[in-house]
This record gives structure tokens, sequence and C-alpha cells, in this order.
């Protein structure tokens, strides 16, 4: 798969692999993220990957554009769009009222009945493809067909924190109270952000997510040691 790089100011190189999502032009991201990991160029600050391309920051007065393209390209020769298998996280999710205000609706929407919805939702294979928009915010793959539904019309303000949501192929657990478009199906009291400097996030880019059913009893209390941390 041929890159092609895009300069990004005067301190980034973007390198990208396609227009378009896909399972191998993810695969290629990762695959070079994890070899800029092992071999950085001189100067080289951090690295971003997304869906479809990569972003490599660096300290201008060591390197520039064109070091780091050459030496992106040399190691690009050995790079092959395996999958990289991440780490497993485990993210409990509560799917009842209050904290599913859409899944009734969700279950009208696909013809299902809601605790089909449910048992689809925690049958699908996730994977960590990228963070934006907000801090914390892991995109996941992985919505079965059958539970796919687009993104409403109008956005909801003041969705809480920890708001399993989806829409399309992707699932989504809210770190920040704010608005969505997203379908809300339930409430997780498993912490994303965190406060650690060093490891601010649960989840790495390529790392696998299982969701686990768990009943309003033990969201509460789990919410509530979560709270006292």
């Amino acid at each position: 798969m041929e890159p092609w790089f895009k300069p990004v100011a005067d301190h980034a190189l973007l390198v990208c692999f396609s227009d378009t999502h896909s399972d191998a032009s993810h695969a290629m991201v990762l695959a070079l993220d994890k070899a800029l990991a092992e071999t950085s160029p001189a100067g080289m600050i951090e690295t971003v990957p997304a869906l479809v391309n990569l972003l490599v920051s660096f300290d201008v007065s060591l390197t520039d554009h064109d070091r780091v393209e050459a030496h992106v390209r040399e190691l690009l020769k050995d790079v092959t769009a395996d999958k990289i298998a991440g780490q497993t996280r485990h993210v409990q999710v509560c799917y009842e009222a209050p904290y599913s205000p859409d899944l009734d609706k969700v279950a009208k929407a696909v013809g299902l009945s809601p605790e089909a919805v449910i048992t689809a939702h925690l049958a699908g294979q996730y994977d960590v493809l990228m963070y934006g928009f907000s801090p914390g915010y892991a995109y996941l793959s992985g919505i079965p067909e059958e539970i796919r539904i687009p993104r409403k019309p109008t956005p909801v303000r003041d969705v809480p924190a920890g708001s399993v949501i989806i829409a399309g192929p992707q699932c989504l657990v809210t770190t920040l109270t704010m608005p969505t478009g997203w379908s809300i199906i339930g409430r997780s009291p498993t912490r994303i952000l965190k406060s650690e400097s060093e490891r601010p996030f649960l989840f790495d880019v390529g790392d696998q997510v299982t969701f686990e059913r768990i009943d309003l009893a033990t969201f509460e209390r789990a919410q509530k040691e979560a709270d006292n941390d």
C-alpha cells in the first residue's frame, strides 16, 4: 500500500494510506506506528494514529519534513499490514433505565426487541480505531450489522460522561458531559479518561474492547466507588 505525505505546518508530517477507511489501511497505520515507536527518526516527538493516516510530529530544531519522510519510507520497506493484536480491555455497561434513553428507539428502528439489541451489542468485536473529538474519546469499530443506525438529525445536549453510544458501525464511551447525535443505549462506570499523567487513557489504539453487562444495582455501586477514587 503506497502512502502519500502531507506537511502539517513546520512541525509535523501526515502519512496517508487511503481516502476511505478499511481494515487494510488501518492495519498499515498501526504497523507504521509500531515501527516508529521501535525505530524513531531523530527529533520525533510523538505519533498520532487515526483511521487512514498517521501524524508524526517533530522538533524543528532537530529535523524537517524531508528527513522524517525519508525515514518513514525506509521503514515502510519492511512494514506489512498484518493485524497487530493489542490488549483486551473490559468495560462494564448497564442497559437499564434511566441510563439507556435510546434503547427502545434503536430496537424499533432495526426491528428487534430491546433485549436482542443488547445481545447484539455485547456480541460485537470491538477494536480501538483512534482517539479524537474530545479527551479520551476512543472510537471503536465492531457494531454488528443488525443494530447499525445513523446519527440523529439533531444532537442532544448534556449527555453524561460514561454514556455508551452507537452510530453506524462505531461505538464510543463518553468521557465528558457534552452533546451528541449518537444513540445512547447504556451507561458505564468504567473510567476511560484517567488522572494518570503517564497513561491518561484506558485504551491504546489497536486494543480490543469487550463489554460486560451489569445490572442497575451493580452499576450504582461501581459508580460510587469510581467517584470516590
